[in-house]
């Protein structure tokens, strides 16, 4: 039993068949990515994962529980935490700003904006996103601006702001989309970081293969809401059926 489970599962919008008798087995501290060609079904998927959509058919159970139908507070709670293709971070607010309000809706449960004022007070608060910003070597920004960051360090905020709900899962969604090759190898550092200091597992959707390589123990391959293959990262790079399906070349070429 994987710390994630996907049995079964089959998601149609009208007459389209998003997902299609989808399982999946995530490995705990693993790193396991989903890759596909554009309309595979990743976002469809990802977002069963996280209890935004339920499926038609099927389950995605989390440590033995169900996420379906749950809210996202009730996500976070149980241990998993998403990052977004464009971060979700407060433009308008500092970089420890953005983390004090992650900590302290860990903290005090689900955030309500008359709390805000009560969160900017809390020492312990401060001293624990100041832990979190040490965490992935932001700590010299935490009186920065966060709308004036480059991309690569508004993914950086927004990963100390996920980690400080002390995940269990930790899903990422293209965490190096729009950014410089730069900016993604600093990226690619940070997870292996992460990886190494905590007791996490990640399930990454990526365009690019370089992430997925650099990171991934396992890759899944999706081709029409399908799973093609599941396999070490060495053996996907060559397999003919994932050539046809990214490439549109004949797996017998």
């Amino acid at each position: 039993m994987g710390i994630l489970e996907v049995k079964g599962v089959n998601k149609r919008f009208g007459g389209l068949q998003a997902l299609g008798d989808v399982n999946l087995s995530v490995a705990e501290n693993t790193v396991h990515a989903i890759i596909g060609p554009n309309g595979a079904g990743k976002s469809t998927l990802l977002n069963c994962l996280v209890g935004k959509l339920i499926p038609d058919t099927g389950s995605v159970m989390f440590q033995g529980q169900s996420v379906l139908g749950r809210k996202p507070f009730e996500i976070n709670q149980m241990g998993i935490s998403r990052v977004f293709q464009t971060p979700e971070i407060f433009g308008d607010l500092s970089v420890l700003e953005n983390v004090m309000i992650a900590c302290f809706a860990k903290r005090d449960g689900a955030f309500k904006l008359r709390a805000f004022s009560e969160a900017l007070r809390d020492k312990e608060v401060m001293d624990r996103a100041e832990q979190m910003l040490s965490d992935v070597n932001m700590i010299d920004k935490r009186g920065m601006h966060a709308a004036s960051m480059s991309r690569g360090d508004k993914r950086r905020l927004e990963m100390a702001m996920c980690l400080s709900q002390d995940p269990k899962l930790l899903l990422l969604d293209e965490p190096t989309a729009g950014m410089a090759r730069a900016d993604t190898n600093n990226t690619i550092d940070l997870l292996k970081e992460i990886k190494q200091k905590r007791d996490i597992t990640m399930c990454i959707i990526e365009h690019d293969m370089h992430v997925v390589f650099s990171l991934a123990d396992r890759i899944t391959v999706l081709a029409q809401g399908t799973p093609l293959v599941e396999d070490l990262p060495e053996n996907i790079k060559g397999n003919p059926k994932v050539r046809e399906a990214y490439l549109g070349e004949s797996a017998g070429h």
